[in-house]
């Protein structure tokens, strides 16, 4: 049989979040893999409701689970890492990354009990990682998280290129600068496939240098009176830094608030990528230093509710209240979706007299490409295959034009497409069911399972618990009826509870023996009647739960 080169991707592809890339080699069917990330996306109320966190179905990888040869990490954002300590127990390969990711995945591994030895700690190119028919190598590009790198995986048929997440920035702060000419000496020799990020292929100007939000945040931060709470990505180490100097600089105490900013300073310190950080203190000491002094560096720039900066907006954290005269600064941009918490957090700042600064170009930067750096990366890989990744599937067919336009070959692969990229044009081979994997606590569960449905159900329509006993084909008593989320009161102005119970129990006594002793139709004719009241009374039917309990003698 004819070897190929298969590229499946589990997640990310046709969303931005839940990263999850499978690359085959060998005979159609019997291919060894290695996977690229393992990340996680959040759940909202609206379709998630009490959901922890949610990462790709990766029932398709555990089927081949021995074939899978090792797991390979970009970096260390929670949508490509967050996943580690979750999906590994079932996947059971050796984890590679480099030493600032490595470092986060293994406080994971700790989190859940597993064996750190199982995360290796590699170097960058040109250092290569030798997994079966593969050869992997981590090539720095620049992002908004240190150690952010591309993936150079050699196979037999040909060199293909995982860009991961990146920008193109020579002056990033923190981190490794983009270096054009490592790019090219390593796709002098021709690139099989370019699998690259599409992130911010609709913002048609050049992305900015993280050094250019350093100056205006400095001017923005003297400038101010009062207490300034500043928020931002906690993995964003390169702006977090600049937001401490820039307090530092202006005579302030900076304070770290939140677990992942204390995490993720901390780790780039043990790891070496911070050198020199502003000193800190502790929100206690912060409690003794007048507050026009503070300069608190706060997690939830996406109004994440339990984290600093909501905590902040309704009242206090760890102590500290922000009041009138006081500033907060989202240094960060709003991602679709999280709107509505974030304008709730801003409201909350207003109605204690707080002013806010959100929205302002000049104090923040992406993380991602934009259009004319994706061309820009398409020519200096000058690759043969261009297949998007990391986005919606609006960007990946944007992006999939764009290389076209550029005189190179693409396809749109969603999660669940294989393609074949070992030809000399890519071809679609496989299809693979792809879904969700929700962590509702401590459990896995799968988002067709039909448990959140059940609880979407329940939110939107309220229950209705009818419990009846029955005692020789007769109703002993009446029928007692308990109400959730549900109006007191309907349409009669009388008690719903009352009237529900009142047309359950005047069925029940004039019901024939034949429906008393079918518990199936006993229960159906109740059910009936209870959401054909709530319907006259409310307006709207319900769900029903019925408790049957039968007497013997």
């Amino acid at each position: 049989m004819t070897d190929r080169l298969l590229y499946l991707p589990l997640g990310g592809a046709g969303e931005i979040g839940m990263n999850c890339y499978v690359y085959g080699y060998g005979p159609a069917g019997k291919e060894r893999y290695i996977v690229v990330d393992l990340g996680v996306t959040f759940p909202n109320m609206d379709g998630s409701p009490g959901v922890d966190l949610i990462f790709a179905d990766v029932a398709w990888l555990v089927e081949r689970k021995d074939r899978i040869d090792a797991i390979f990490i970009t970096h260390a954002h929670e949508d490509h890492v967050g996943a580690v300590g979750h999906l590994w127990p079932r996947l059971g390969a050796p984890i590679y990354a480099r030493a600032f990711t490595a470092h986060l995945a293994r406080l994971k591994f700790e989190e859940h009990g597993h064996d750190e030895l199982q995360i290796k700690t590699v170097g960058k190119w040109p250092e290569q990682t030798k997994v079966g028919k593969f050869s992997v190598g981590f090539l720095p590009v620049s992002h908004s998280i240190p150690e952010s790198s591309a993936l150079v995986i050699d196979t037999p048929a040909g060199r293909v290129i995982h860009t991961g997440d990146f920008k193109i920035d020579e002056t990033p702060v923190v981190g490794e600068a983009f270096d054009r000419a490592l790019w090219e000496s390593v796709c002098k020799d021709g690139v099989k496939a370019l699998v690259c990020d599409s992130t911010n292929v609709f913002t048609d100007k050049p992305g900015r240098s993280e050094s250019e939000v350093i100056e205006p945040i400095n001017e923005l931060v003297a400038s101010l009176d009062g207490m300034i709470a500043a928020t931002t990505f906690a993995s964003n180490i390169a702006r977090v830094k600049t937001l401490a100097e820039a307090g530092a600089n202006a005579g302030r105490s900076v304070v770290l608030l939140g677990r992942a900013m204390r995490r993720m300073v901390t780790a780039g310190i043990e790891t070496g990528i911070i050198k020199d950080f502003p000193k800190t203190i502790s929100p206690e000491h912060a409690a003794d230093i007048p507050r026009e002094s503070l300069m608190l560096l706060t997690t939830g720039s996406q109004g994440e509710y339990r984290a600093a900066t909501a905590q902040l907006s309704r009242g206090k954290y760890l102590g500290l209240k922000m009041a009138e005269g006081d500033t907060v600064i989202f240094s960060s941009k709003t991602i679709p979706g999280n709107e509505v918490p974030v304008a709730q957090i801003l409201n909350n700042f207003s109605e204690l007299g707080v002013d806010t600064i959100s929205g302002r170009d000049d104090i923040h930067v992406s993380g991602h490409a934009n259009r004319p750096d994706l061309a820009f990366m398409h020519e200096v890989v000058k690759p043969q295959i261009v297949v998007p990744m990391h986005g919606e599937h609006r960007h990946l067919r944007a992006h999939a034009k764009l290389a076209k336009e550029n005189g190179l070959q693409s396809i749109v692969a969603p999660n669940g497409v294989g393609v074949d990229l070992s030809g000399k044009a890519p071809k679609v081979v496989e299809y693979v069911e792809t879904g969700r994997t929700y962590l509702d606590g401590s459990v896995q569960i799968g988002a067709l399972d039909g448990i959140v449905r059940d609880r979407i159900r329940l939110a939107r329509n309220g229950i209705i618990v009818a419990t009846v006993i029955v005692e020789d084909d007769e109703p002993l008593g009446d029928c007692w009826c308990e109400l959730r989320g549900l109006p007191e009161v309907g349409l009669s102005r009388a008690p719903l509870v009352d009237v529900i119970e009142e047309d359950v129990n005047q069925f029940l006594q004039r019901a024939n023996r034949k429906t008393m002793s079918d518990d199936d139709k006993l229960e159906e004719s109740m059910r009936r009647i209870i959401r054909k009241t709530a319907q006259e009374e409310i307006g709207k039917k319900p769900e029903v739960q019925i408790v049957i309990s039968r007497l013997t003698s």
